[in-house]
């Protein structure tokens, strides 16, 4: 049996689950999260322990996968409407910035044009200005229920201009370290002279 798969998830207070044959619904202080079932598995919410179980229909190797995946979805799901999910980026770079306007997310990270993202449905983006490594720079928080949604999106940003190892430039997990390189060395003392 799934490891993974047979653990129970404990609910918080603040959150209501409907159950609605294969779709489950998980609504809380931060949003309201929706999942649809496959037929390989079922859930159910004790509502005297506040926690939910997921038990499978079938003993195939697919439905064994899909024991663990749904029981983890349903989980971030969980923490998703009561806490939030939270991505940081640190954009690093002379005159590189950040700036929301409506629903869409301005970039200006050295091209010759502005990159803009849609903002999706349900996050919440805001732009610091914060130092880092002596040097200000711009610093994107990206909060929202759905812990899929917050991710891509912060990793679509990141991909716009990802850090460089000789300089650090570029756009950056906050805890993410990147491996520097020594550029090449001109005018060296050893060179070619009259």
């Amino acid at each position: 049996m799934s490891r993974i798969g047979k653990k129970r998830i404990q609910v918080p207070s603040g959150v209501t689950i409907e159950t609605d044959g294969d779709e489950v619904k998980i609504e809380g202080p931060k949003g309201t999260l929706a999942l649809r079932l496959r037929p390989e598995v079922a859930v159910s919410f004790d509502g005297k322990a506040r926690a939910l179980q997921v038990r499978r229909l079938r003993e195939t190797k697919f439905a064994r996968a899909m024991h663990g995946t749904t029981r983890a979805l349903l989980a971030n799901m969980v923490e998703g409407a009561s806490k939030g999910f939270e991505k940081t980026l640190d954009i690093f770079g002379v005159g590189f910035t950040a700036a929301v306007k409506g629903g869409t997310l301005s970039l200006q990270v050295g091209f010759v044009d502005d990159r803009e993202f849609p903002i999706p449905p349900g996050v919440q983006v805001t732009v610091e200005r914060a130092s880092a490594e002596g040097q200000t720079i711009s610093r994107l928080r990206i909060r929202g229920p759905d812990k899929q949604v917050v991710g891509q999106f912060a990793a679509e940003i990141r991909r716009t201009r990802p850090p460089e190892p000789y300089k650090g430039k570029g756009i950056r997990y906050m805890d993410e370290r990147i491996q520097r390189k020594v550029g090449k060395a001109f005018g060296s003392a050893g060179g070619a002279g009259g």
